[in-house]
């Protein structure tokens, strides 16, 4: 006589766990906090194979787990900041903080424990040094370019600069340093980062308009010099990414790996200046999203390669 409610009971707390999964997913924006883990685990592979030491430890553990939860907890903050600002754009106003399926309490308490027990956790296993940039790194996205985001579009330019951070964070991790290896890595992320940022403010044009988001694109509605930044910073990836072969990071295969890599990413740039300058609103959102494709697929190549074919 209890089966049918039994099974309906266990069927709901299985629904509530997955909406739950759902949320946090959305509210630390999973999907790039794993390719911040990805390129902090980059730059702790190289940290440590300079090093001589192994390359998978508890040591490794431990910066991913941190660097991944202060990540994680910036996120969260991120669309707390920019609920009201969510609620206004087509492809965020299902987060769980306009639709209410999470409470701002909530969301607030996952922001603090992310944070501080990521910082806690670089600083008692790692070094403080690493724990410190975490922490700054989180700041300047949260008190700089998020809130320039409705003043300038300044924004992506200062938004570079916590966003290509990972890297060099995974080498002090490993390190308990900086050195010109890591600005290295950071360097290739913050130049990836513009024609990565810019094909997005492209596609979704007139959403950051409606929601006051000054984003390039917004303040030149005609998208010339947003092109320019693209075939500008896409040009400057190239020899970036050349580099780690120079500094002895990586061999002869990565150096021609990377420059396939690097040409062929220009060459999306340059087809967006072809789309852009015809007039054709379509086909240049079309070549946008084809560029926003190439640059997510681009990067976790480009690291791996760096990584399997590291200098002995």
């Amino acid at each position: 006589m209890t089966t049918a409610p039994a099974t309906l009971n266990v069927a709901a707390l299985g629904a509530r766990r997955a909406g739950l999964l759902r949320d946090y997913a959305e509210l630390t924006k999973i999907r790039v906090t794993t390719l911040v883990v990805i390129t902090a685990w980059c730059g702790f592979y190289f940290g440590e194979h300079k090093a001589g030491l192994p390359v998978m430890s508890f040591k490794l553990l431990w910066a991913l787990a941190g660097i991944g939860m202060v990540s994680a907890g910036t996120a969260c903050m991120n669309e707390i900041i920019e609920r009201r600002t969510d609620a206004l754009m087509r492809r965020t106003s299902q987060r769980p903080l306009v639709t209410g399926s999470r409470s701002l309490l909530h969301a607030t308490l996952l922001w603090a424990v992310l944070t501080l027990g990521g910082a806690l956790l670089l600083a008692a296993k790692l070094n403080l040094l690493t724990s410190a940039l975490t922490l700054g790194t989180a700041a300047t996205y949260l008190l700089a370019y998020t809130p320039l985001k409705k003043i300038s579009p300044l924004c992506t330019f200062i938004g570079a600069f916590p966003g290509a951070m990972p890297g060099l964070l995974g080498w002090t991790a490993a390190r308990g340093r900086l050195e010109v290896e890591a600005f290295v890595l950071f360097a290739i992320v913050f130049f990836w980062q513009f024609p990565h940022f810019h094909a997005i403010a492209l596609m979704y044009r007139e959403d950051y308009a409606k929601a006051g988001i000054k984003m390039l694109p917004v303040v030149e509605a005609n998208g010339v010099s947003t092109v320019r930044q693209i075939l500008f910073y896409g040009a400057a990836l190239l020899p970036t990414t050349l580099a780690p072969t120079l500094l002895g990071m990586a061999g002869l295969p990565y150096l021609i790996g990377a420059a396939a890599l690097g040409l062929g990413m220009f060459y999306f740039c340059a087809r967006i200046w072809r789309g852009w300058i015809s007039a054709d609103a379509v086909q240049g959102r079309a070549l946008a999203r084809t560029l926003l494709k190439v640059t997510v697929t681009y990067l976790p190549l480009l690291f791996a390669l760096m990584m399997l074919n590291s200098a002995a």
